[in-house]
């Protein structure tokens, strides 16, 4: 049972487990969506790919990711993630770091007007 499940314009997520140390996030992207190209201050972010195919960018890099594969971005990196299949693409997030508050996105770049 997830704690809390919030719809996006590109999927939704749902929190599965939040501590003072950390944050566990289902997250499912549409196909052809992705999120904004985003950066945070008091966290670092580990990414596990459940199901589908990813686009993932990290800084300047990008690389596609599917099923069985991890990312790790550090506090400060920009980065994004985009669904390039043509099913769900779902993955797991585990926070780290001093807050995990939707208040620390930094969106640089977004699809949806909220950058």
């Amino acid at each position: 049972m997830s704690l809390e499940r919030s719809d996006r314009p590109w999927g939704n997520y749902e929190v599965l487990l939040e501590t003072s140390t950390h944050k566990i996030k289902t997250i499912t992207v549409k196909p052809g969506a992705r999120l904004s190209l985003q950066r945070h201050q008091k966290r670092a972010e580990h990414w596990f790919i459940v199901s589908g195919t990813a686009l993932v960018t990290i800084a300047e890099n990008k690389f596609e990711k599917t099923a069985n594969s991890s990312v790790d971005i550090e506090i400060g990196q920009l980065h994004r993630i985009e669904n390039i299949g043509r099913t769900d693409l779902i993955f797991i997030e585990v926070q780290t770091g001093t807050y995990f508050g939707e208040d620390d996105i930094e969106r640089v770049e977004d699809d949806f007007g909220r950058a």
